[in-house]
């Protein structure tokens, strides 16, 4: 009898395996400005300001300001593109970090779920500052064989197209 059991076991061992659905992703990116970390600090430290300085935003509307639980909607493209809903979960001055989830997404636009998010500014000592944006998350799709959009790789790129892309215009405004 125990003897079925482990067999029975053993061929369903593979049908678990593939069952999982899918799996948390990360994606950090830094980079580094020749510029005083206060300036940097003070073009993204107001929660909203990601308009300013995010070239894939065309508009934020906020609420709250950078209090904890304080709510923006950011129009992707254009001032009536797709819209993604973010609230503030931590907001540091004296650390010049914050953290953010994303409450609603356009998966058109970024294809992810359960998404939370650090931004961090760093004073290198050197007269140059030290940015670093990470988060992490699931892809949109929940279930398995997601389509090639909603996949964890289609994720991952556009987290990485987003970090990448502000991270570049910050550093373009700040060392202006």
């Amino acid at each position: 009898m125990l003897r079925r059991f482990a067999l029975a076991l053993f061929c369903l061992l593979p049908l678990a395996a593939t069952a999982h659905g899918p799996s948390r992703q990360k994606v950090e990116q830094e980079i580094t400005i020749k510029a005083p970390a206060a300036k940097v600090w003070g073009l993204i430290a107001d929660f909203c300001s990601i308009e300013k300085w995010h070239p894939g935003v065309a508009k934020c509307e906020g609420t709250g300001g950078n209090a904890v639980g304080a709510v923006r909607t950011l129009h992707v493209g254009k001032p009536d593109g797709p819209v993604i809903v973010e609230e503030l979960l931590m907001h540091d001055p004296a650390k010049m970090s914050y953290k953010y989830k994303i409450t609603q997404t356009d998966v058109s636009v970024l294809p992810v779920t359960t998404y939370a998010a650090f931004l961090t500014v760093s004073d290198n000592g050197d007269g140059t500052t030290k940015v670093v944006w990470k988060g992490g998350f699931y892809r949109s799709w929940g279930k398995n064989d997601p389509p090639p959009e909603q996949s964890d790789a289609a994720a991952v790129k556009a987290v990485t197209a987003t970090y990448q892309g502000g991270l570049a215009n910050i550093k373009k405004l700040a060392e202006q």
